[in-house]
């Protein structure tokens, strides 16, 4: 399973976060292969935890024949394209598309596989139990729902139109 994170928390030229992300995943089915399922759309914190306004977050299933490195160009030339400019570390952004997992290879070479932090971002591990419960970190071999149960405290993620989680 290919996983992509979708993030955004400042409006586009094509509107507010969520139409942005929208317009990611649709770039990202017509580019590189099919979107097989998505979570809904969630709503949480900035991490690390900052003044900045909350993020709108998604994680999808893709279906490509795009190679990892072939694919993270193309999350970094979509960014481009709907206007994220990479200025320093954690600044809001108009996009941030993340590879998360591809297929349970693990590397340590970009695009490093797993991503790095996903096994401790509440934003990420929430959608992607929505879309695979049940799949593992490939290299902890942990559940999603293993990794949610060992969160750290502090990282308030709601599913639009659902409950705040503080996790």
């Amino acid at each position: 399973m290919i996983l992509i994170a979708f993030g955004a928390n400042q409006s586009s030229a094509l509107g507010p976060p969520r139409a942005t992300i929208e317009a990611a995943m649709g770039s990202l089915a017509q580019e590189a292969g099919k979107i097989v399922a998505r979570s809904r759309f969630y709503r949480s914190s900035p991490v690390p935890v900052s003044t900045q306004p909350w993020y709108v977050n998604a994680v999808a299933a893709l279906d490509t024949r795009l190679a990892p490195e072939e694919l993270l160009a193309l999350l970094h030339r979509i960014e481009a394209r709907l206007g994220r400019v990479r200025r320093e570390p954690n600044a809001a952004r108009v996009i941030d598309l993340d590879l998360l997992d591809y297929n349970g290879l693990i590397r340590d070479r970009p695009p490093i596989l797993p991503h790095p932090r996903l096994h401790a971002r509440a934003f990420v591990l929430l959608p992607l139990a929505e879309i695979a419960p049940g799949w593992k970190h490939p290299g902890l071999s942990l559940s999603v729902e293993q990794l949610i149960a060992r969160l750290p405290p502090g990282q308030a993620v709601q599913a639009i139109d659902g409950p705040i989680e503080d996790r």
